[in-house]
C-alpha cells in the first residue's frame, strides 16, 4: 500500500515540471494561453513561479524565472520531498 502511494507521489512530482513547461510555452500562443485548461494549469504553477519572479525580474521580454524554478524543483524540492516521505513511511513502519 505504501509503495503504491509513493509511486503516485513520484508520478505527481514528475508531472509538475511538465505543467510548468506547458504553461510557459503556451504564453507564446495567445489563443492557447487564454484557454480554460491553461488557466487551470496557471492556477497550479503560477504561485510557485511567482516566488522566483519576485527574485529574478524579467530582462526585457525574457523571463528567466521559469528556468530557475524548474532547476530548483528538479534538484532540490522534489528529491527532498520524496526522500522525506520515504523516511516518514520507514519511521512509521509502513515501508
Amino acid at each position: 500500500m505504501a509503495a503504491n502511494i509513493l509511486l503516485v507521489v513520484q508520478w505527481l512530482l514528475s508531472a509538475y515540471p511538465i505543467l510548468i513547461i506547458l504553461y510557459v510555452l503556451s504564453s507564446w500562443i495567445p489563443p492557447l494561453y487564454e484557454s480554460r485548461f491553461i488557466g487551470w494549469i496557471g492556477g497550479l504553477v503560477e504561485p510557485y513561479l511567482g516566488l522566483f519572479r519576485r527574485i529574478i525580474p524579467p530582462i526585457g521580454m525574457i523571463d528567466l524565472s521559469p528556468i530557475v524554478a524548474l532547476l530548483a524543483y528538479q534538484y532540490i524540492l522534489a528529491p527532498a520531498f520524496f526522500n522525506g516521505l520515504v523516511t516518514l513511511f520507514r519511521w512509521t513502519g509502513l515501508l
